[in-house]
């Protein structure tokens, strides 16, 4: 594979390590018995919920935060969310001493939006995402650095240190599944591994209703997409052009499952796997039975459960909305 000069590599990626110690966990690369026995092929899991905020984004958004100039700290910051990017800049802004706002949908949960304002952060709401990305480019001309969830080289590198543990602490893999938003993630993940574990297959996630990378793919570059998934925090309206040539380079395919398998999911983990997540990375567990499907049952799996940031009354109302029980 002929990977272009542009996209992140190890340098940058263990760049961003040494700037995030001592900032972030270095999360538990464990096996899974309950999930091997579920699926018939062992599988491995990278507990990125165990991660300062429940998820990934405190990487990325530490990373950035400890990039900006003196004068861009004093200005502040904003960052747009559909959940777990906005926590963790809130979080990470606020153990750093500098002003954030967080922009987000109506459709955010009512526990993102408390966990965010706790912080002291300046919380907007907006109708829809593609308003709140709208208003957050309205406080980036006023004077704040924009933390973007994905389209930005600095936080795609620090997503990068989750394939860098992974490849480390893991033992011998053939495919790894990665969720998919906006796609900083599983660029930096595919990144590190191409780099640390040639010839490993990354698999991307995503699910109904959050299509922003198969929409790229098909179009051949990003494009907006309409959003109805119940997964907010998959939920981008677009992918970028730097996620969009990471996962087009580096990633094997795109699967994409419907929001009740996804909570489905949801459960699978916490029944089997002992995992409190979100159908973010619910997901990953009826996209691994299509993976088996397609590579054969010498498969050894690694899943990134990248966050847990759901309520026990949210995964029961997605429950009982698709009717699926555990």
């Amino acid at each position: 594979m002929t990977v272009s000069s542009s996209l992140i590599g190890l340098p940058e990626i263990t760049a961003a390590a040494e700037r995030i110690a001592g900032h972030v966990v270095r999360t538990p690369t464990v096996a899974s018995p309950g999930l091997s026995a579920l699926l018939g092929v062992p599988v491995t899991t990278k507990l990125e919920l165990l991660q300062r905020t429940g998820s990934f984004k405190a990487r990325g958004a530490t990373a950035k935060l400890l990039s900006l100039t003196p004068a861009e700290r004093a200005a502040g910051v904003v960052a747009v969310s559909g959940g777990n990017h906005g926590i963790a800049v809130a979080e990470m802004a606020a153990a750093l001493g500098i002003e954030a706002a967080v922009v987000m949908p109506e459709s955010a949960s009512s526990r993102t939006v408390a966990a965010c304002r706790a912080t002291g952060s300046d919380v907007r709401l907006t109708p829809d995402i593609a308003g709140a990305f709208a208003l957050a480019v309205e406080l980036q001309a006023a004077g704040r650095t924009m933390v973007h969830p994905f389209d930005d080289p600095v936080v795609v590198a620090a997503q990068g240190t989750v394939g860098v543990e992974l490849a480390d602490d893991a033992g011998d893999l053939t495919d790894v599944l990665v969720s998919i938003g906006g796609g900083g993630l599983i660029s930096g993940v595919a990144a590190a591994l191409h780099a640390r574990r040639p010839g490993l297959r990354v698999w991307g996630v995503e699910t109904t209703g959050a299509e922003a990378m198969s929409a790229a793919i098909t179009a051949g570059g990003p494009t907006p997409v309409a959003l109805s998934s119940i997964v907010t925090s998959l939920s981008a309206p677009s992918a970028s052009r730097l996620t969009y040539e990471h996962v087009t380079a580096l990633v094997t395919d795109i699967l994409v499952v419907p929001d009740a398998e996804a909570v489905r999911g949801t459960l699978d983990l916490a029944a089997h796997a002992k995992l409190w997540t979100e159908p973010a990375a619910g997901c990953l567990v009826p996209a691994a039975r299509r993976v088996l499907d397609r590579v054969g049952p010498g498969a050894r799996l690694g899943l990134v459960v990248c966050g847990g940031n759901a309520t026990f009354a949210d995964v029961e109302s997605w429950a009982e909305r698709f009717g699926v029980r555990d």
